[in-house]
């Protein structure tokens, strides 16, 4: 194995680092220093809960997976709508448009299932009843779609998320909305030792690898190099002996 390397980028941070954490372990310092050289950024996926070693990993699963969003078409009804400028919320009958806005009934959620309920259009039985199926959407461009007054019907493709079931006008508002609602960021040194959740597999195999004994002994080796670590390494030469 080669001898470890410690850029002079890599090098200030992680004196950064101890100087603002100066009872950080041996351990700890050895993850932020794997944090910054792979570029690592945690994320628990909250309704899975599970951690994956960055967003961008998990999206790429999700997306290749059909998990992320779905397509769907909506009909937009000609007339006047129950919704305006003011509206934030709105609750859609999937078979023929009809909507009801957030700020425009005093109760909304009880309106569409009323609806969908007596839908002539609705088709759809469970159990010999009609499903109460409908999509609800707090996306303002969805919501503009049904502000605009119209001479005919139309149907136009959006996206459902597949996390939360809300209705977006983009892909790229779906994403958004994931990232704010359902990632946390979680930094490396609290990952290894946490109990209450999931680590993605290949995250897990990637800290069970660098987490080596020779590894680590390398890493203090690189940063004997550097005289302002010193006072950090007696330190955890201290701690060992006090274990032992």
């Amino acid at each position: 194995m080669g001898s470890l390397v410690i850029t002079e980028t890599l090098k200030d941070e992680l004196f950064s680092f101890l100087q603002k954490n100066r009872k950080a372990d041996l351990i700890t310092t050895y993850l932020y220093y794997l944090e910054k050289k792979f570029n690592c950024k945690p994320v628990l996926f909250i309704r899975e809960k599970t951690i994956y070693q960055s967003q961008d990993q998990l999206l790429k699963k999700l997306e290749d997976n059909g998990k992320l969003w779905r397509e769907t078409e909506i009909k937009i009804q000609t007339g006047p709508q129950c919704v305006n400028e003011l509206t934030k919320k709105v609750y859609i009958c999937p078979f023929t448009g009809k909507v009801f806005g957030d700020n425009t009934h005093p109760n909304p959620q009880d309106a569409i299932y009323d609806w969908v309920s007596r839908c002539p259009e609705n088709s759809e039985r469970i159990g010999g009843l009609k499903v109460k199926r409908f999509f609800v959407s707090e996306d303002p461009e969805v919501i503009k779609n049904y502000i605009v007054k119209r001479k005919e019907p139309i149907t136009k493709i959006v996206f459902t998320s597949v996390t939360t079931g809300k209705l977006f006008n983009s892909k790229a508002t779906v994403i958004d909305d994931f990232l704010k609602s359902q990632l946390k960021s979680i930094p490396l040194a609290e990952v290894p030792n946490q109990n209450k959740f999931q680590i993605e597999e290949s995250f897990l195999t990637f800290i069970q690898n660098h987490l080596d004994e020779s590894k680590i002994s390398s890493f203090v080796e690189a940063l004997s190099q550097f005289e302002e670590f010193s006072t950090y390494l007696d330190h955890w030469l201290e701690e060992d002996k006090e274990e032992e």
